[in-house]
């Protein structure tokens, strides 16, 4: 039996996390036909050496960060159950290929090694996440897949806070040292709040898919 919270968990801040998540990955889907060198510049040596690798990593992991407020609505759940399932599936393998291109993208970057063990750290984290999510949703084991999916929301979530920590980093430190940490500090801080989350174990939270 789980306690019954006080207070439900972050409900205001929900709709801006959402936001937040299709406003990047519609945002992301402008690297498939702008010109890498100009937009992305560090991430040229991939578009030259292993474009498939890059652009699907471009395409897909957006579609996954879309999917997660449809994954955690409690209505389309309850109203459309088969949906739900569906789209959980197309979540996961948009993961599986994203997840897996990350990386093998990290183990080539030029940005160094905290960089490169940050990124191929938040892929294997990412993926292994999302694997024991689905399997205990065949599984049918339904409250350990929500605490599962709340680890890999927490994952995918990390394309928004690349982005709000890069522009402070820029600004502060310079792109050069910032960026190392960044790929670290994008996904730790996040996989803790999720614990926390996970921890205080409320059934009905909004951060509970549903």
């Amino acid at each position: 039996m789980y306690p019954i919270p006080k207070r439900p968990l972050l409900p205001r801040s929900l709709p801006l996390i959402w936001f937040l998540s299709i406003a990047i990955a519609l945002a992301s889907m402008r690297f498939l036909i702008a010109d890498i060198a100009v937009v992305m510049p560090i991430m040229l040596h991939h578009a030259l050496e292993r474009p498939i690798l890059l652009y699907g990593h471009i395409a897909l992991a957006p579609v996954a960060l879309a999917l997660l407020p449809l994954q955690f609505s409690t209505k389309l759940r309850l109203r459309r159950p088969h949906l739900h399932r569906w789209l959980g599936r197309l979540y996961g393998l948009m993961i599986l290929l994203s997840g897996l291109s990350g990386f093998f993208l990290a183990l080539r970057t030029e940005e160094g090694p905290v960089a490169a063990s940050g990124l191929a750290a938040l892929a294997v984290a990412w993926l292994s996440s999302t694997a024991v999510a689905v399997y205990l949703a065949i599984q049918r084991d339904i409250p350990a897949h929500r605490r599962w999916m709340i680890r890999s929301a927490a994952l995918t979530l990390s394309a928004v806070t690349l982005r709000l920590y890069l522009p402070i980093g820029e600004l502060t430190v310079g792109f050069d040292n910032a960026y190392p940490l960044i790929c670290w500090a994008c996904w730790v801080p996040n996989m803790f709040i999720a614990e926390w989350l996970i921890r205080r174990d409320v059934p009905h939270s909004p951060l509970q898919p549903a």
